[in-house]
């Protein structure tokens, strides 16, 4: 029980700094969240989306799930999608992955590891898909670094290719969606350079 209520004594402190450096912080927080940017990542506990990008609670909506994936049969992603597209407006969304992917990682051992491994198969088939220039890169960090590189750039079209983003660009809403990287090892982001936005 100890540890959690270190957390409540955790919250406590950080609502009272909050506070002291903006006394109107949480006034304006109650009143409307209005981000500009959906964070689709990964649920590992290394990689806080507000905290990498220094956004405070209200600038950020966030959706994670075991590496960042985005299936087109997934409601839960899918609803989170279209609040933000729809109702909060957001103008970006922003897929991220991270190196060192216990996810990705798994999704390509031989070990059997349960109930998620069904939702690893997606993983699995970007490797197959790819498994011609991955099989032969040594040592494995380097593969399973391309690997959680490539899962951005699947999940980056799926996003795209959905429903909800499709058409907010027949809409003419302003959206882009991009596909970053996280280093856990050095804390910096890397942008993969496949930006869409609904143009030709």
């Amino acid at each position: 029980m100890q540890d959690i209520e270190r957390l409540f004594e955790n919250n406590r402190d950080w609502a009272g700094q909050m506070t002291q450096a903006d006394p109107a912080f949480f006034t304006r927080l109650a009143g409307q969240q209005t981000p500009r940017y959906l964070w689709i990542g990964c649920s590992d506990s290394r990689v806080p989306a507000n905290e990498i990008i220094g956004l405070l609670p209200g600038e950020l909506f966030v959706h994670r799930n075991v590496a960042n994936l985005v299936i087109h049969t997934d409601m839960n992603c899918l609803s989170v999608m279209q609040y933000a597209v729809e109702l909060l407006q957001v103008k970006h969304i922003i897929v991220c992955g991270h190196y060192g992917c216990g996810g990705v990682q798994a999704a390509i051992d031989s070990t059997p590891h349960g109930l998620i491994d069904n939702w690893l198969g997606h993983l699995r088939d970007i490797y197959r898909k790819h498994e011609a220039i991955l099989q032969p890169m040594t040592p494995r960090e380097l593969l399973l670094n391309r690997l959680c590189e490539l899962n951005v750039l699947e999940q980056v079209k799926n996003v795209a290719q959905s429903t909800i983003v499709q058409d907010a660009w027949r809409r003419q809403q302003q959206l882009q969606v991009h596909g970053w990287i996280y280093s856990v090892g050095d804390g910096l982001l890397k942008d993969l350079g496949v930006t869409q936005d609904g143009g030709e």
